[in-house]
């Protein structure tokens, strides 16, 4: 069963509108990371040693027009900040989480308790695939020279995320449901190789 948020996140009156969902960290673990999931995602397994703080929000967030309805955040406080508001944020997420986690994942509880499981699992792997680990100068994934574990990182929106996202629960769950349509309609000018108008790849078929 996915996670759900409580209903006592809902009550009239209260003052909580953020709450740690542990639930949905197993929930992950189980569902995309582990091998014997019928669903597992190997897109993923950059993560397997990665503190993931998971959150349900109460709170609506609207951005040009558009309701947010997940996040993906490095786990310490970002921005600018005095010396006090980022040692107050940082208690926070210490007592939500007991340490502070490489990615918090905040998700719209209003939004996670409506919609189908197909939407739900599209919104965390969407929020899954913005938690990359970084990489060094040549491409090649990078590891702390101290403990050795992955330095991790935040991805945009690449084509990466979109083809595994498209691949697993179709264009319109990714938002590129037009890019879909109009590579699958001819060119309007005309079909290019763009390798040939590009100077790196003359360079290597020179």
């Amino acid at each position: 069963m996915r996670p759900v948020p409580p209903d006592s996140l809902f009550d009239v009156g209260t003052a909580t509108a953020f709450i740690p969902a542990p639930d949905v960290a197993s929930w992950v673990e189980a569902t995309f990371f582990d091998e014997a999931s019928t669903v597992h995602n190997p897109d993923h397994e950059h993560l397997a040693e990665a503190h993931i703080g998971y959150l349900w929000t109460t709170v609506e967030n609207n951005r040009k027009g558009k309701r947010v309805i997940g996040q993906c955040e490095e786990g310490k406080p970002q921005g600018a900040m005095g010396k006090w508001s980022r040692a107050r944020a940082e208690q926070q997420v210490i007592e939500w989480f007991g340490s502070t986690p490489d990615f918090i994942i905040t998700l719209d509880a209003e939004y996670c308790r409506q919609c189908g499981d197909a939407e739900f699992m599209a919104l965390v792997e969407h929020e899954l695939y913005h938690a990359a680990q970084d990489v060094d100068d040549f491409g090649q994934p990078k590891f702390s020279k101290f403990s050795g574990l992955p330095v991790f990182t935040i991805r945009g929106h690449d084509v990466e995320q979109f083809i595994g996202v498209v691949r697993r629960y179709g264009a319109d769950a990714s938002g590129v449901r037009e890019m879909v349509d109009a590579a699958n309609r001819p060119p309007e000018i005309a079909r290019a190789r763009i390798d040939h108008a590009c100077g790196t790849c003359n360079l290597r078929v020179a």
